[in-house]
């Protein structure tokens, strides 16, 4: 049996916010003021947005449900279009049919499909994908992690029609790679963070064996693949149709960099983080130009006029990045902003990280420029103008208020040194936020996804979602994205098990009750961390979160789960356990103690091992010190709880049959309050069931029964209202009550309490009289002979509503 109790959440002073909506002004649900979840780039760089590539890919439809643009190098299954725009539909909406069925074959692969010869995996004859389905489904192979030599042959033959191929961080070779994709046409390949099984060489020479993929390959992403370090140049030369080009931390150099500018067709370069020297090839395809992305390149030679003087030359350029690392003190920014006559056509410009950048110089090169959409001003001292603010159609990644910071987590969810200066930006803005803001939750989400490994990342993130979820604001929260922010911060826990911060921020988001009870985690996992926190002897504040969070988890654990946590089970029921003697010996009836003995009663319940503890651990004499201590109702049940729970385990319950056990328990069976005297009645009709327990004591066990017999008359109809919610995970405790014909009291109390939880949840009680087989028992008490009438009357009485039951949900079912 256990008692369930929302935990308290602890309260904050909380300041009203200056604006009354989400300054992005989508997804905000306004809530009342409570009162008182890889670092891709290699030296912490990574990936940003681009306009350009953004706004051709948005005609591109999706088949997986996913919100995001099409452009392989925004392809992370997390990215959001443009500037955050709908981000959280979809959390909020259930999963496609698409994606469900997708889901569902991939699950199921290895049963579905025949097996060749060399071991690999073989659709059935008659099977046969549309583009759109099985672009799709490789992309959510790859994103499981599914995707593998043995599994990727499916894609061979005609029975799929690849022509986007999305394998990022696959494990592949190089064989698999060309069997499986490239005898598709193919217009797009994505193969960032490959294994190193697949090297960027081998990547192009599979695709150079296909003529029509050489003509007609229109985008290549190869960020931070691999590169051996005896190749020669990469030979892009031969795919004469390719206009998007990635080779993001890259072993790219200045020699393939002048290889890649005799592209006939390419428009849109990035070469962030790659080992060129000399971008002075880029004068090659100048006329082509539309889109250059050159993120920390670290191993420039060039003067900073050598690298204007070309930037000047590259008329057509649209988009233009050149952000750096803010250490790196780059002033490559300020010289571009001092010239007048350059990028004339610029409507992209990102230069967060630049130093010497001011406001007027930004707001004198976009008033020249009135064409421009973009600036990137992260990391600098610029974006605390009101020109941002009053410049219609300008988008700005930055600090300086909500909209900027937006902005930034979502142009810069792959690079980790821009995400931790926008997520402590965005820790500052959030602290007295009292709107839902899910589209910002998500943005937070996608830079724990995309930085598993960046301590300062999770840490900061783990923070902001801590200030974006605080009490009423999760309520206003899609279940899916919170599922998918908790799951992120158990993976930070496990990826930074040592760090303290990053834990108490884990355990302060399990406080919150909506994320506790109604979002789906792990809860053996999170059981775990939280039982191991109990014992770390943290400040009180915290022991009371983790004895809170505890109490409600081990409802939700199945007892086959609680056995599988002997040593945290053990360890956390000793210190619980020494809390309750702290705050007995103190005199101190705090909510820790209310928690404590909570966590102790749902541990036990139908936990043998939680018992045994507590029983080797001096618990009762505890309890005992308890009982006489204090005389509060809610203190009272929950030790006689915790007692019921013991009385139901047969080698322990002799344990019990004690002076003062039996003392304390037979004066509460009168208290006034309903719920001790249930409780106490438990306690009584488990230890008086069976005979054996009091050997030579027949008179005092015949007094405690004639006791039991007159409390429940005195009690109010089974249907009455308890304060507790009392709740059983089975009625199998009651069976050996319910079968003891000698003792009528003893079933009078069981189906006293059987009758009382049917009559509160129906539905779950009458469901599991059928699959436990209580109904036989309920039916053998009413056909026999010699029984109790009171007690075949209570038995009837449940069977006869759940028979009404059954009629109502028939009713209802045929209703529809």
């Amino acid at each position: 049996m256990v008692h369930f109790l929302h935990p308290g959440v602890l309260p904050r002073t909380l300041v009203p916010p200056d604006a009354q909506k989400d300054a992005l002004g989508y997804c905000v649900v306004q809530v009342s003021a409570p009162a008182g979840r890889d670092g891709t780039g290699r030296d912490g760089t990574g990936r940003g947005g681009n306009d350009a590539r953004d706004s051709a890919s948005a005609q591109r439809r999706r088949t997986n449900g996913e919100a995001r643009s099409r452009h392989p190098r925004r392809g992370s299954r997390l990215s959001l279009p443009g500037s955050a725009r709908r981000p959280c539909q979809e959390e909020a909406s259930p999963y496609s049919l698409v994606n469900i069925c997708l889901s569902v074959l991939i699950a199921n692969l290895e049963k579905l499909c025949s097996e060749r010869t060399d071991g690999t995996l073989c659709l059935p004859e008659h099977w046969s994908f549309p583009q759109e389905i099985a672009d799709g489904f490789l992309e959510m192979m790859a994103w499981q992690g599914k995707l593998t030599d043995r599994t990727a042959s499916i894609f061979q033959g005609n029975q799929m029609n690849l022509k986007l191929v999305n394998i990022q961080k696959a494990k592949l070779s190089a064989a698999a790679f060309m069997k499986a994709f490239c005898h598709h046409k193919l217009i797009e390949v994505d193969a960032t963070a490959v294994h190193s099984d697949l090297p960027v060489p081998d990547i192009l020479s599979a695709l150079c064996s296909n003529s029509w993929i050489r003509q007609n390959l229109r985008s290549l992403v190869l960020d931070s693949t691999n590169v051996p370090r005896d190749s020669r140049l990469l030979s892009f030369g031969q795919l004469t149709g390719l206009r998007t080009l990635s080779v993001f931390n890259v072993c790219f150099y200045s020699e393939d960099l002048a290889n890649v500018s005799q592209l006939p067709n390419l428009e849109n370069l990035d070469i962030s983080n790659t080992l060129v020297t000399n971008i002075s090839p880029l004068l090659t395809c100048k006329r082509r130009l539309k889109s250059l992305t050159m993120h920390y390149l670290k191993c420039l030679t060039m003067t900073k006029p050598q690298i204007v003087a070309v930037i000047r030359e590259l008329q057509g350029l649209l988009y233009l990045d050149i952000s750096d690392h803010r250490q790196l003190k780059s002033d490559l920014a300020f010289h571009v902003l001092q010239q007048k006559d350059i990028l004339p056509n610029i409507v992209s410009l990102d230069i967060s990280g630049g130093s010497c950048v001011t406001d007027g110089a930004v707001e004198l090169f976009i008033r020249q420029r009135p064409a421009m959409q973009f600036v990137g001003l992260l990391a600098t001292d610029a974006g605390y103008s009101d020109f941002y603010t009053t410049k219609q159609g300008l988008r700005v990644a930055g600090g300086a208020n909500m909209s900027q910071i937006s902005e930034a987590l979502n142009r810069y969810r792959n690079r980790s040194c821009f995400m931790k200066e926008a997520l402590y930006r965005l820790f500052t803005e959030t602290f007295s936020v009292h709107v839902t803001m899910p589209a910002i939750l998500k943005l937070v989400a996608v830079g724990m996804r995309n930085h598993p490994l960046d301590l300062p990342v999770q840490f900061t993130a783990s923070a902001c979602a801590l200030n974006l979820t605080r009490q009423g604001l999760a309520r206003g929260m899609p279940v899916r994205l919170l599922s998918e922010v908790t799951c992120l911060l158990f993976k930070a826990l496990k990826n930074f098990p040592h760090y303290q911060q990053l834990q108490k921020n884990c355990l302060l988001s399990l406080t919150n009750s909506r994320i506790l009870v109604d979002v789906p985690f792990d809860r053996f996992d999170a059981a775990k961390f939280v039982m191991r926190w109990l014992c770390r002897h943290e400040n009180p504040k915290m022991q009371t979160m983790a004895v809170s969070i505890t109490s409600i988890l081990a409802l939700q654990l199945s007892p086959e789960q609680t056995e599988q946590l002997q040593e945290e089970l053990f360890v956390a029921v000793k210190e619980l356990l020494t809390i309750v003697k702290q705050k007995t010996t103190e005199n101190l009836d705090d909510v820790t103690l209310l928690f404590t003995l909570k966590a102790l009663w749902n541990l036990t319940d139908e936990s043998p091992a939680a018992c045994k503890h507590i029983i080797e651990n001096q618990g009762l004499e505890i309890f005992i010190q308890v009982l006489e201590t204090f005389s509060e109702s809610p203190i009272q049940s929950k030790v006689l709880g915790l007692l019921n729970n013991i009385a139901e385990v047969r080698e322990l319950s002799p344990k019990l049959v004690t002076e003062d056990v039996m003392k304390h328990t037979s004066s509460l069976l009168h208290s006034k309050d309903i719920e001790v005297s249930y409780f106490a009645a438990g306690v009584v009709a488990h230890l008086t069931c069976d005979k054996q327990h009091w050997l030579f004591r027949d008179l005092q066990r015949n007094a405690l029964l004639q006791d039991l017999h007159a409390t429940i008359q005195n009690w109010p109809s089974s249907s009455c209202t308890m304060s507790a919610l009392v709740t059983y995970r089975s009625f199998k405790a009651f069976f050996p009550l319910l079968g003891n014909f000698s003792q009528p009291e003893v079933q009078l109390w069981a189906l006293w309490a059987m009758y009382h939880v049917c009559s509160k949840n129906p539905s779950k009680y009458c469901k599991m009289l059928v699959e436990e087989e209580g109904l036989k028992l309920l039916c053998d008490i009413q056909e026999h002979s010699k029984v109790n009438p009171q007690v075949q009357q209570i038995a009837a009485s449940i069977l006869e509503d759940f028979r009404m039951h059954f009629i109502i949900i028939g009713g209802s079912h045929s209703g529809k």
